[in-house]
Parts: C-alpha cells; structure tokens; sequence
C-alpha cells in the first residue's frame, strides 16, 4: 500500500528545503530508505520533484523581485543583488547544474529568475543536478545497508 503521508512529508521537506526557508530533505531520504517501507525509487523521485518545484518557486520570484529592488525593506542590498547577478553572468547558465549545493544553491535559483533565465534550460539544468544529487545520496544509503 501506498503511504502517502510519507510520501507527502518527503516531498514537503524537499520543497521547502529548495527555497529560502531552510530545511533539510537529504536526512528525511536517507531515513526514509533505512526503513525501508517504500521504494528508493519513488522515494528520490518523489524529492526531486519536491525539490525543483521549490527551486521553481525561487525563480518565479527572482521573476518578480525587481520591482521591490529599491524598496527600504527588500531584505538584500544593490551591492549584494549586483554581485549576485556579476557571478552568474560569469560562470552562466551552467552554474544552475550547482542548485543543490547548500547556501549557495537556493540563491543561485533566485538571481536565475531575476536574470530571466529561460524556464526550459533553468528546469533541464536544475532537474539533473538536483535527481543527481538524489540518486546518489540513495545509492550511498543502499551501499552500506
């Protein structure tokens, strides 16, 4: 039988572990496939899913961002927005395979909305680093059960 709450949970916390709030998603997995009640297989897909679908709501406000940019509350600075944007002009739209590294992940995701990143490339490249990232944790996991 399909747990859904299990699986709702994983998702969950790979959602949120893909935006700005943080999370973790990778503990969550890893416990989830030592006890062994589902699939590793649909557990890693399940949190992939969850964790582009949270880098996609990253992008969308990166999208609407910039016209609160000058506000007094808009919780990062020109300076920082500007070197921001100048790091990934420089290293490109390949940097986005880099999403699911920690804390520089879930920005990257943001300045990709704020620079207009196509949303084809931006889910191609965050989906195959993000699933990477998944199916090795899980392979890792098997590996020494």
């Amino acid at each position: 039988m399909i747990d859904l709450a299990a699986y709702g949970s994983l998702f969950l916390a790979a959602l949120l572990a893909a935006t700005l709030i943080p999370a973790q998603s990778e503990s969550v997995l890893t416990g989830m496939i030592l006890a062994g009640g589902q699939p590793a297989l649909a557990l890693v897909a399940v949190a992939s899913l969850g964790n582009v679908l949270g880098s996609v709501i990253n992008w969308l406000i990166g999208r609407g961002v910039e016209q609160f940019r000058n506000r007094r509350w808009f919780p990062a600075s020109e300076a920082q927005l500007n070197r921001a944007q100048a790091h990934y002009r420089r290293f490109g739209y390949w940097s986005l395979l880099l999403a699911w590294v920690p804390i520089i992940g879930d920005p990257l995701t943001l300045v990709a909305g704020i620079l207009r990143e196509p949303l084809w490339r931006f889910l191609l490249l965050v989906s195959i680093g993000k699933i990477g990232r998944y199916a090795v944790l899980a392979i890792g996991v098997n590996a020494v059960q």
